[in-house]
């Protein structure tokens, strides 16, 4: 539990934002719903549902951006791109166990992350951006597939070492 010892007066949502956190959810706990911070608090929790969107996004643009270097660069996988690729489906996986009413955003959000995604591996490779595609050639389902690694097939011996 929660308890906080309260002044007087409440602290303003922009004046401490923790100590506002810790005051309103000791007003829930306590049941005092009309001493709440309604807009603030209302705007807080939207905020939360924001918070996993970005970072679904987030994860299927890292996602996306290994998986093309992974196909692209065969010679030069790394032991670190395969595990940045397991852990960006885990934890995107984990997302959407987490809050099952986003189970369609990842597949929703593809294009506008791969645009994105396919500019990166051209910086970081030498390679030239029109060497990648242009759209998606990955469906969402082999994307956050544990078992899809594009390209020709491969083995643990031939990844480099970082």
């Amino acid at each position: 539990m929660n308890k906080i010892f309260r002044k007087q007066q409440l602290t303003p949502y922009e004046a401490d934002y923790a100590q506002w956190c810790a005051e309103q959810g000791a007003l829930l706990r306590e049941g005092r719903l009309s001493d709440l911070d309604r807009e603030n608090l209302a705007e807080e929790i939207e905020s939360l549902g924001r918070s996993d969107k970005r970072e679904i996004r987030s994860r299927l643009g890292n996602l996306l951006l290994h998986l093309l270097k992974w196909q692209f660069q065969p010679e030069k996988r790394k032991a670190g791109w395969l595990m940045t690729i397991r852990e960006q489906r885990y934890q995107i996986e984990n997302l959407l166990d987490e809050s099952p009413s986003l189970k369609a955003y990842p597949g929703q959000q593809l294009g506008r992350e791969f645009r994105m995604a396919r500019l990166k591996p051209a910086d970081e490779t030498g390679l030239n951006e029109r060497d990648f595609p242009v759209d998606c050639p990955y469906s969402i389902r082999d994307i956050l597939h544990h078992d899809f690694f594009p390209g020709a097939p491969w083995s643990s011996d031939q990844l480099i070492r970082d």
